[in-house]
Formats: C-alpha cells, sequence, structure tokens
C-alpha cells in the first residue's frame, strides 16, 4: 500500500474516530432491537449490530496495521460522546423514530460519507482488501437506507412529518460538523478540507434533513480559521 510514512498516524487517528462511531451505531442498533416489536426489523436491528462490531475490528486491525503505537489511543471527541448521550436519552425515551433519525440517517450518513472519501484515497494508493472495503461500504449503505425507510413508514403513518424530523436533525448535524472539524488537523495533514468532509455529510442525507442547515460562508471562514491555528 503506497501510503506515505508521514501519513500512516493521521489515517490510523482518523480510523480510530470511525472505529469509535462504529462501536456507537453496535450499541444503538442493539438497544433498537429490544425496543422494536416487528420481528422483521428486529431481525434486520440485530444483523446490523453485528456487522458494526465487525466494521470495529477492521478498522482496529488496520489502526494496527498502519500504526500500532495508536491502537490505544483514544481521540478527543467531545460531540461524539455528546451525540451519544442525547441518542441515550431517545432510546431511554423509547423514541424509536428519532433514534433511527439519528443513528441510521445521520450518523450512517456521516459514516458512509467519511468511507466514501477514505475509498477513493485507498483505491489511489492501491490499498489491499478491496473486496472487504467495498463490503463494509455497502453495509453502510444498507443500514442508511433501511433508516431513511423507517422515517419514510412514520411520515406515511402520521407519526411524524418532514418540519419535525428537520427540527430534529439540527441538533445531530450540528454535532457530527464538530466531530469533523475536531480533526482539523489530520486532514490537513493527508492534504484534505475538512470543511468538504463535513458538506459532503449532507449529501447522503434527505433533502428535508438538510434544508436549513446548510453551512454558510461565515461556518467556512471560521472553519477554515480553526484548521489553520491548529
Amino acid at each position: 500500500m503506497l501510503v506515505g510514512h508521514d501519513e500512516k498516524a493521521p489515517i490510523a487517528r482518523l480510523l480510530t474516530f470511525l472505529e469509535h462511531g462504529e462501536r456507537l451505531a453496535h450499541d444503538c442498533a442493539k438497544a433498537q432491537a429490544g425496543l422494536s416489536a416487528d420481528s422483521t426489523t428486529r431481525r434486520f436491528l440485530l444483523n446490523q449490530a453485528k456487522q458494526e462490531s465487525m466494521h470495529a475490528m477492521v478498522f482496529q486491525g488496520a489502526i494496527a496495521w498502519l500504526a500500532p503505537k495508536h491502537l490505544r489511543d483514544t481521540p478527543f471527541l467531545p460531540a461524539l460522546e455528546e451525540y451519544r448521550a442525547i441518542l441515550d436519552e431517545a432510546l431511554a425515551r423509547r423514541d424509536l423514530t428519532e433514534t433511527f433519525l439519528a443513528e441510521q440517517v445521520v450518523l450512517e450518513g456521516l459514516g458512509e460519507a467519511v468511507l466514501t472519501r477514505i475509498e477513493e484515497g485507498l483505491v489511489k494508493r492501491a490499498a489491499p482488501f478491496g473486496r472487504l472495503r467495498l463490503v463494509l461500504l455497502h453495509q453502510e449503505e444498507a443500514h442508511h437506507g433501511f433508516g431513511r425507510r423507517q422515517l419514510e413508514r412514520a411520515i406515511e403513518c402520521g407519526e411524524t412529518d418532514v418540519t419535525d424530523l428537520n427540527r430534529r436533525a439540527q441538533r445531530y448535524l450540528t454535532l457530527t460538523d464538530a466531530m469533523v472539524f475536531t480533526l482539523c488537523d489530520l486532514f490537513e495533514s493527508i492534504n484534505e478540507d475538512a470543511t468538504a468532509w463535513a458538506q459532503d455529510v449532507r449529501t447522503f442525507l434527505p433533502d428535508w434533513c438538510v434544508m436549513s442547515n446548510q453551512l454558510s460562508a461565515v461556518d467556512h471562514q471560521r472553519v477554515s480559521a480553526g484548521c489553520l491555528m491548529s
């Protein structure tokens, strides 16, 4: 794999962030399965939980291969911990609609966007395990599609509407932005633009989810300044 020596540590740290996200997704899907009364939905969620656990192990293996000393690193991502906290609150309320929005739609959208970007870089570097990487990406796409279908059904049944979902999505989207921007130094070290990555997330989300949450020019300037100072 044609990864530069100075790229190994930042890529390993980025994968550590993804590993933590996969563990959050695993815990959420397992809890959702316990709340679901529909057997088909429950089976999907239990299968998703298994897949998320496998994804975390794959990332852990890649971290060990790239930069073993970073294997036990815990990234400073308070936004991810806040995301977990408010998602746990929704689970405690047994609000499956909000958990599908937060995990399968927004968080999986983030994961799908990041993995798609990473895959482009790995292809350029002739990275091994191409088939395994595509399996992971396709599974993320399936989890994301499942969440979108669940919300479409909830809208059809009158349990929610796009205005309500858009309002609830904003808190989660703000936190996903914060997660990406916290990693500014990593993106700079591998010649990537953190703002572009944050915007990428929105291309994987429904229009109603992002209609009032586009990054403004002020946001762009703030992020760029933050990256330059890091």
